[in-house]
């Protein structure tokens, strides 16, 4: 079983980009599908779209507390802590095994990224990521089967030098340890992704590479694409006569 954790928020690119990825994750069999907004509570519009992939789904609201970033480390958190109470009734009678990935809801996903690469993780798994900030791709640097470093812009030297979509961890690691993303990680440290499988107690030793057999030729299976928000005019706060919202023709759109 995949176990898929996406946190989410308000924005008006939200349910085109859960939509795209809506569209991909309901080809992948044997999938579970975590959905947790950063709000006070669910959103209809998203109860919607996750009953029409006719997937396993979890959908849950947990606001971000105090002292966290706002970039989703709450969220993860928290589909954390659930996971290690019900994953049980997530696997069924049916699986033994899964596999966790953090999959962020405005990036775009091939396929075979769930069914090649996730599927197989029986520990670590790692594999590049395109467009990632100011380079077209990072990725784990392999010798010989062997992560021996890493391909990127920013604090290469990290243990784990990988970003939240380069890499899935086998549930019994998860489950194994207590390890969530907190407060105390330190920017000095490396960052969210370092600090969390080095919490798991995992060591450089511990990863396997996917997609690096060849030295050319090779492709990426997730991209960093980031919906631009588009220009739409919004409402002064402090008009005194109220402006209607921008023109759908009849259409319900809800962010």
């Amino acid at each position: 079983m995949i176990i898929v954790v996406t946190p989410t928020y308000k924005r008006l690119t939200r349910i085109p980009d859960l939509l795209r990825m809506a569209n991909t994750l309901a080809h992948v069999k044997d999938l579970h599908w975590i959905v947790i907004e950063d709000g006070p509570q669910i959103v209809p519009a998203i109860v919607k779209l996750l009953k029409r992939t006719n997937l396993p789904y979890t959908y849950m609201a947990h606001k971000t507390a105090v002292g966290y970033p706002k970039r989703g480390w709450y969220q993860r958190t928290m589909a954390l802590r659930f996971i290690r109470s019900n994953w049980e009734e997530m696997l069924g009678s049916e699986h033994t095994e899964g596999v966790l990935y953090f999959g962020d809801d405005d990036n775009s996903y091939d396929i075979r990224l769930f069914t090649d690469y996730i599927r197989n993780v029986k520990k670590l798994g790692m594999w590049a990521v395109g467009l990632m900030y100011d380079v077209l791709v990072e990725a784990p640097k392999v010798t010989n089967g062997t992560v021996t470093g890493y391909n990127v812009i920013w604090h290469p030297t990290r243990k784990f030098a990988v970003d939240m979509a380069g890499y899935a961890v086998n549930l019994k690691v998860i489950l194994n340890s207590i390890a969530v993303f907190g407060t105390s990680c330190q920017r000095g440290k490396g960052s969210p992704e370092t600090c969390f499988l080095d919490d798991l107690g995992l060591e450089r030793e511990d990863i396997e590479p996917f997609g690096c057999e060849g030295e050319k030729d090779r492709e990426i299976f997730v991209w960093h694409t980031k919906t631009s928000t588009p220009n739409i005019v919004q409402s002064k706060k402090n008009q005194t006569k109220p402006v209607p919202p921008p023109d759908t023709f009849g259409y319900f759109v809800e962010v």
